[in-house]
């Protein structure tokens, strides 16, 4: 069934790292400028393109996903933005073709039209090959549109829009522009808060976009209807504390609303800088960088004791990724430094100096079967027997998964939409 028409783009790229986050993020900029709704979303898994994403848009990014989320779960989101925004815009994970699922299986599932993101920095005529086996190289790929990256000039900009194929719509361009280039780190992009004058970065490319085909709407696209998801209101009068901070700062939007919509009541608190934990039923503890804030974590034994306090209590404490991290006794950063940790949980995690696991996860709980996924470069020494073990997307081995009292404990981070029930009884007493 037809739903909602909207224009609306997925930006793609032929691999990592040729500027789809900048692109998006310009775009999105651009057009709220000019007074559009704009509603951004990211195709895989990600906590760092879609913060930069909604500053840029002055709205929340979304993670849509085929397996993760599921293929009902996206064209809800993508049906409900699409009603209200004027554009909706999609950063495409990898390259087009990478994965399983892809961008590209993404854009053919749900009839999105692609955008394809390509450096020009150091090729001409090579530019219209690409965008061209981009388009063909599987039948049915929606490519309709290219763009440029890391342009040298505007005669530079010529060369490769007249190398395009007559199927293949010029879109534009950015120029080389390192004053709005996005500092990075282990896991990608800065988080958002630390990116030093990340409006002005983002308003720089936008205004470069002012002048070219990228300033007009794209053609509006027919967004298959989907119904409403139905949740139980199960945490109804559950208050659940969620730590949020500079060292945990890894939350997806849905995560977050699909709890509101289980009839919790969420509290917030910063393990960096609150020595109490709110009065609470629960505690979520999400990923983001414990090892690069552990001389402060270590320093606040009080919130420790108060979590330990809790656990002992039989009350749920769910940690993922980083969050996980903090509760082992030790930590050791990036620099071979060692740090006490929260404590409770027997042995260590150490950073590596390479990516450690990176993918798509499910896991069988007692509580039911969630899918999220991992990306860490540390690694996990313990003595304590764990309750399970993930499963990779392609059925591999995945991630130990811990489990003391109600303690719940592993480097996956959950997708909670993908089975709210489960969240909710992981987060009950």
């Amino acid at each position: 069934m037809v739903g909602p028409a909207c224009p609306a783009l997925l930006v793609a790229a032929p691999a990592s790292g040729q500027g789809k986050t900048t692109v998006v993020a310009a775009l999105a900029r651009l057009h709220t400028r000019l007074g559009r709704r704009v509603r951004v979303f990211k195709c895989g898994p990600d906590f760092l393109d879609p913060q930069i994403h909604a500053v840029a848009s002055g709205a929340a990014c979304q993670t849509i996903d085929l397996w993760m989320c599921g293929r009902d779960d996206a064209a809800w989101r993508l049906a409900q933005a699409a009603r209200s925004a004027d554009l909706v815009l999609i950063e495409g994970v990898m390259g087009l073709f990478d994965g399983k699922p892809s961008a590209a299986e993404l854009a053919r599932n749900l009839g999105i039209p692609i955008m394809a993101v390509i450096d020009g920095a150091a090729m001409a005529a090579s530019f219209g090959a690409i965008a061209h086996g981009l388009k063909h190289y599987r039948p049915g790929t929606p490519v309709n549109a290219a763009f440029a990256n890391r342009v040298g000039s505007a005669y530079h900009a010529t060369l490769l829009r007249d190398s395009l194929p007559e199927d293949i719509a010029w879109y534009g361009y950015l120029p080389r522009d390192a004053e709005a280039a996005m500092p990075e780190r282990h896991l990608g992009l800065l988080p958002a808060a630390e990116i030093d004058g990340l409006v002005r970065r983002i308003d720089r490319m936008a205004d470069h976009l002012a002048s070219t085909p990228a300033a007009d709407l794209p053609p509006a696209v027919p967004f298959p209807e989907a119904k409403s998801p139905t949740v139980a209101r199960s945490l109804e009068g559950v208050t659940v504390a969620v730590a949020r901070d500079a060292a945990f700062c890894f939350i997806y939007p849905a995560n977050v609303e699909c709890l509101e919509a289980l009839g919790a009541r969420l509290v917030h608190f910063s393990p960096l800088a609150d020595a109490a934990l709110p009065t609470c039923d629960a505690v979520w503890l999400p990923g983001g960088y414990p090892e690069l804030h552990a001389e402060t974590l270590a320093a606040n034994r009080p919130l420790w004791r108060a979590l330990a306090r809790h656990v002992d209590a039989g009350k749920p404490l769910l940690a993922e990724c980083g969050g996980m991290m903090a509760l082992f006794e030790q930590l050791v950063d990036g620099n071979g430094i060692e740090h006490q940790g929260g404590g409770l949980l027997p042995g260590r995690t150490t950073m590596q100096k390479r990516l450690v696991r990176l993918g798509l996860q499910e896991v069988e709980l007692p509580e039911g079967v969630l899918r999220g996924h991992s990306f860490h470069f540390s690694s996990a020494d313990s003595p304590f027997v764990p309750l399970c073990s993930t499963r990779n997307a392609d059925g591999r081995p995945g991630e130990a998964v811990y489990r003391r009292q109600r303690l719940t404990a592993s480097y996956m981070h959950l997708y909670f939409p993908s089975n709210p029930q489960a969240v909710a009884a992981l987060l009950t007493a």
